[in-house]
């Protein structure tokens, strides 16, 4: 007689989970650089519970009934499709159109240093020449720190990354790519790091100066999804109440002492 309980709560947390992924989305449209997260969902697991080392089951695992609780919560995951592309005409602002990844140098509150990767290309200069993006992390180019003379008339950045001041040659931007982006972990909104595991390989993007990469959060799609989500929800909330008041009245009706 539970077993609908069990049911439409999980699918409630699942759809709550969705929804927060869903809302982040939403806040992030206009973050530039984002990429849009999605959630999977999956069978859940087919026992209500596993019996582990009592009395009477010392070393051996035993299921306790076979209740199946529904859905639930599968993996976050990223859409790392491209983006559109914004121009803004700055100088120091550069989107990647294809694959590939800007390399900046994070240094956090325990002042370790760590190199991770954005597609957020809003970069700009210090007093002192270096170049750095919108937290005031390096970015890094294939000589490490990439310093220009702010006192430059003339700055291009060409396809390939190559830095050009007054007409002489500074650095190349570094770009990188993955094989797999399933081992990059996710940072902030737009920072990523890699993982045991991954593998890098030449980018293949082209880099655009006086551009940005906007989010690529699908606005009108996520409200459509956030709308089927919320009645989904309002279903599960249903489903609860029907069973409490079955309850109420197996207790109070059916079951009283005349």
């Amino acid at each position: 007689m539970f077993r609908g309980l069990y049911t439409a709560w999980t699918g409630m947390a699942n759809e709550q989970k969705r929804l927060d992924v869903i809302s982040n989305n939403m806040a992030n449209s206009n973050t530039v650089g984002y990429k849009d997260e999605k959630v999977a969902s999956q069978a859940f697991d087919q026992v209500l519970g596993i019996k582990i080392r009592d009395g009477s089951q010392a070393y051996h695992n035993e299921c306790i009934g076979s209740l199946s609780l529904g859905v639930k919560i599968g993996e976050t995951y990223t859409d790392y499709s491209q983006g559109s592309v914004r121009q803004t005409g700055g100088t120091y602002d550069l989107a990647l159109s294809g694959s590939g990844f800007f390399t900046v140098s994070v240094t956090d509150k325990a002042g370790e240093v760590h190199t991770r990767y954005t597609r957020d290309g809003r970069f700009h200069l210090t007093k002192d020449g270096l170049l750095v993006d919108a937290d005031g992390n390096a970015v890094q180019g294939q000589n490490g720190n990439i310093t220009i003379d702010p006192s430059s008339k003339n700055v291009s950045i060409s396809a390939t990354g190559q830095i050009m001041a007054d007409g002489e040659l500074v650095d190349t931007l570094n770009i990188v790519d993955f094989e797999d982006y399933d081992y990059l972990k996710k940072y902030g909104d737009t920072m990523y790091e890699p993982v045991d595991g991954a593998t890098t390989k030449d980018a293949e993007g082209e880099i655009l100066q006086g551009y940005t990469e906007q989010s690529n959060v699908n606005v009108v799609r996520e409200m459509v999804d956030m709308i089927t989500i919320t009645r989904a929800y309002e279903a599960g909330q249903k489903v609860i109440r029907s069973y409490d008041s079955m309850l109420d009245k197996s207790v109070n009706q059916v079951g009283a002492l005349k």
